[in-house]
């Protein structure tokens, strides 16, 4: 019994630990926002998906940002935008 809850609890604790790392932040130039597709396009050509709750806060075609993110499968879902520059 003791050796299976220790199995577990270090299972869990890589787990976690994995999970911490799988958040990812870049910075580039926006090439294309569909929001109707809630998609972000940076001048890299790398598509990120937007969030559902996702409400434009100005941002344009040309802009800088800051963009963070989890790959959920081949999928870079985005968790925050932030513009660089005003």
């Amino acid at each position: 019994m003791r050796a299976l809850l220790t199995s577990l609890t270090l299972i869990s604790a890589i787990s976690l630990s994995s999970a911490a790392f799988a958040a990812s932040t870049t910075t580039g130039t926006i090439r294309a926002l569909d929001t109707k597709a809630m998609t972000l396009t940076l001048k890299n050509g790398t598509r990120y998906m937007l969030p559902a709750n996702f409400r434009n806060p100005g941002l344009k075609v040309g802009e800088k940002v800051t963009i963070a993110y989890q790959m959920i499968g081949k999928k870079h879902q985005v968790t925050a935008v932030t513009p660089l520059t005003r």
